[in-house]
């Protein structure tokens, strides 16, 4: 089974961030920036599926500008075997990443894409709901649990009213949850095992993609700041200010 995994290029997750002055969107001059949580997890898993003897290739691809390779190294270092780059400077929203994908599925074929359920930069969870589709295929979304069995795939799903567990066919598509695993830190040894190992760059106009936006962002503002609490003599003055302040009730 050979895999494809997503790896998204996002500020670090510890970074505070800070919207641009001019309201275009968020400043990312001189910002740290690492791999996707939930796409750390998704390298995991892959991994932990090569060492069970059921994936025999992991393929980690990000999509951006240049320096996302230094995240297909990261998963490199974790265990994937080789990368795939496609490059543009373009903004790349989820439509256009699940067709770059696809365009990627066509020239690999792979058995099983993972991808995290979202990315923590724009929160879109929908790159594997679209990718399914296009491709498609069978997809478990909000995993927390995969499990091969008999040529498909158990996978649970984290839902609204507990858990639902899925019997699905390959080739298929599945979206990483936080409690699928704890992925593990890439080790010395591996990090510069992972410079060796290959990762070919592509362009979306090789694949056949046109990824320009359909979506125009307009502004960018942070929240409002929450204001300080105040402290209430009794119920009746709680009542008070909840009906007549905050107009709740």
């Amino acid at each position: 089974m050979k895999i494809l995994v997503g790896v998204k290029r996002v500020i670090d997750y510890n970074v505070k961030v800070r919207v641009k002055a001019d309201g275009t969107g968020v400043e990312t001059a001189n910002v740290k920036m690492s791999m996707n949580p939930f796409d750390e997890i998704g390298v995991e898993e892959a991994v932990r599926l090569k060492e069970k003897g059921i994936a025999t290739e992991i393929v980690a691809v990000s999509m951006g500008p240049a320096a996302a390779q230094e995240t297909i190294r990261t998963a490199l270092a974790m265990g994937a075997d080789r990368g795939i780059l496609v490059q543009t400077d373009a903004e790349l929203q989820p439509l256009a990443v699940a067709k770059l994908f696809k365009a990627l599925v066509a020239k690999e074929s792979p058995q099983l894409v993972i991808l995290g359920k979202q990315a923590i930069d724009d929160d879109c969870n929908q790159t594997g709901q679209m990718l399914a589709a296009l491709l498609g295929w069978a997809q478990g979304t909000f995993a927390s649990k995969v499990a091969p069995a008999d040529g498909r795939l158990e996978v649970t799903r984290e839902v609204d009213g507990g858990l639902e567990t899925l019997s699905i066919a390959l080739p298929a598509v599945v979206t990483t949850d936080l409690r699928l695993n704890e992925p593990r830190y890439a080790s010395l040894p591996n990090i510069m095992k992972a410079k060796k190992k290959p990762i070919e760059t592509l362009t979306p106009d090789a694949l056949g993609v046109d990824p320009a936006p359909r979506l125009v962002t307009l502004k960018v503002a942070e929240p409002a700041k929450r204001l300080a609490g105040v402290k209430v003599k009794d119920v009746a003055e709680l009542v008070d200010k909840l009906k007549n302040e905050a107009k709740v009730i």
